[in-house]
């Protein structure tokens, strides 16, 4: 699943792997939390951050 998602954000939202590299280094890393971590580093806005949570509901 979390491969799924570095994929979804990589591919449909252009996040840098650098940004996520950076997110993945957090001590417990879910695919619920790796959203609100590049949120709180500003890699994503609201709007993305929505549409992630969206795409996580459905993946």
């Amino acid at each position: 699943m979390l491969e799924k998602l570095i994929d979804f954000l990589q591919s449909e939202l252009g996040i840098s792997a650098d940004a996520i590299s950076l997110a993945q280094k957090t001590e417990t890393l879910e695919p619920y939390t790796l959203p609100i971590i590049l949120w709180q580093y500003g890699f994503v806005d609201k709007k993305q951050l929505n549409l992630i949570f969206d795409w996580l509901e459905i993946a």
